[in-house]
């Protein structure tokens, strides 16, 4: 049996597996210096890329995992320790190639929807 879901509710479904990817290479893009959470969020969202942190701190933390991205506990300014985020040497390899990718797929995908010819 199909599930009946409403229309807005489809693309809002089908809009969130678009952005799943590219909020990874979004993050990796952003992190060429230390930067702690919230500043990555806020340089994401002044940039035009909102993420809720409950999304962001996650995938921080699933990156690092993954050999990506290196972190460290720094106290600046006598204030509360934050966790500071960075590239990794692996991360920086990977950064370039996912880059590739992501340019070659909006070229086909532009291509197969007719945008190149306007």
């Amino acid at each position: 049996m199909v599930k009946k879901v409403s229309k807005e509710q489809l693309i809002d479904n089908l809009s969130l597996e678009l952005r799943r990817g590219a909020l990874t290479l979004a993050i990796l893009s952003q992190l060429d210096s230390d930067q702690y959470g919230y500043s990555l969020k806020q340089s994401l969202s002044d940039q035009g890329l909102e993420i809720n942190e409950g999304t962001l701190y996650p995938l921080l933390r699933r990156l690092e995992e993954q050999g990506l991205l290196q972190s460290n506990w720094q106290v600046v300014d006598g204030k509360r320790p934050r966790r500071y985020y960075r590239l990794s040497a692996t991360g920086e390899t990977i950064l370039v190639n996912l880059s590739a990718e992501w340019q070659q797929q909006v070229e086909i995908v532009n291509h197969l929807l007719g945008l190149n010819n306007r």
